[in-house]
């Protein structure tokens, strides 16, 4: 497999407070790995260095083997780095079609015909396609969901950047993402999933990566990951199964 990804000794503080320390991973095309930690191990603010919302202060990201440093967010979403955010923030006053018609037509770069048919087809995959005239601000919050990882889609990625698109839903909510998200990592796409539900991410991921105070604990098979005792003590109290 060819590595499509590269984090390479990556920090990143602001003033005295260090949120991620010397981080040092690649991912493989086609592979999805899972990121676990605790509340403020510094996930989030690694997800913002890969897709450039935020700049490392030392170490490099690369993707495809070229370095990104210097590119801004849409630079690298051209390049084929798509992403969803914790916390869905969907163009309320617009349909659901016309978020994803965003991405497909500044995101892909597609021309207005190809987008539309592009973003129907997407809108199909998750669920969306029989909402598509439905105002953004009206879904529920399982749509919400679903439309933040179809506006992800529409930008035609070759790394999907995942966080926490399972919180807040119920077990059957959590059942039916994580069959789509299956579904994804079927045609190929590569994947970076940060989630709390743990179960969810050991249905998906080939990898299971843990930070902790901003920093790398582990990084290896899932279950092998989940039996090491460090991990154990981080997620104590935390159903695993």
């Amino acid at each position: 497999m060819r590595e499509i990804l590269k984090l390479e000794g990556v920090s990143k503080n602001y003033g005295a407070v260090t949120v991620a320390n010397d981080i040092t991973y690649s991912v493989m095309e086609g592979e999805a790995v899972g990121i676990i930690g605790p509340n403020g191990a510094g996930k989030t603010t690694m997800f913002n260095m890969i897709s450039g919302d935020v700049r490392p202060n030392i170490g490099h990201v690369q993707f495809e083997g070229q370095r990104i440093d210097h590119l801004p967010p849409s630079a690298r979403c051209h390049r084929g780095i798509g992403r969803s955010y914790q916390v869905p923030h969907p163009f309320t006053g617009m349909t659901v079609l016309e978020n994803v018609l965003v991405g497909g037509t500044y995101g892909a770069g597609m021309p207005e015909r190809e987008a539309v048919d592009h973003c129907i087809s997407v809108l199909e995959r998750t669920g969306l396609h029989t909402k598509m005239n439905t105002l953004a601000g009206s879904l529920t919050l399982l749509d919400r969901k679903r439309l933040e990882l179809a506006r992800a889609l529409s930008t035609k990625p070759k790394l999907l950047l995942l966080d926490e698109i399972a919180g807040g839903l119920t077990e059957h909510e959590v059942h039916a993402l994580v069959d789509m998200v299956k579904s994804i990592h079927a045609e190929g796409i590569s994947i970076i999933w940060i989630e709390h539900i743990v179960h969810a991410l050991m249905a998906v991921v080939d990898r299971l990566i843990v930070l902790n105070f901003g920093r790398l604990l582990k990084n290896g098979d899932p279950k092998e990951v989940m039996e090491s005792e460090e991990v154990r003590e981080i997620y104590m109290g935390i159903e695993l199964q």
